[in-house]
């Protein structure tokens, strides 16, 4: 119990570090590069919570794939335990489907 709540906390002290750094990168870089005028720590914490929510999404670690099994070695293994009738049938399924493309 103690632990969850030392991590809890410990990535609630990052999350806020990083949103610093965030800050002082965007005041540093932007307004000088595209012209946008400068944002302060709460304006930078908004931001980052709407990144997280549009890109990141909150897990809190549940519903994440285990790091080994990212996908993709999954075609490869696919392909490996085919009979060659079979692989030589799948890459031609691919080519007609992807026949026409890139070709613009």
């Amino acid at each position: 119990m103690k632990r969850k709540a030392l991590y809890g906390l410990l990535f609630v002290v990052i999350f806020l570090l990083i949103t610093g750094a965030a800050m002082l990168l965007w005041n540093a870089l932007l307004p000088q590069l595209i012209h946008v005028t400068t944002i302060n720590y709460w304006q930078t914490l908004g931001l980052m919570l709407l990144c997280r929510i549009l890109f990141g999404g909150f897990h809190f670690g549940r519903y994440r794939k285990p790091r080994g099994d990212s996908g993709q070695y999954l075609l490869k293994d696919k392909l490996m335990t085919m009979d060659e009738a079979d692989r030589a049938s799948f890459k031609e399924q691919w080519r007609k489907r992807c026949e026409g493309r890139g070709k613009d």
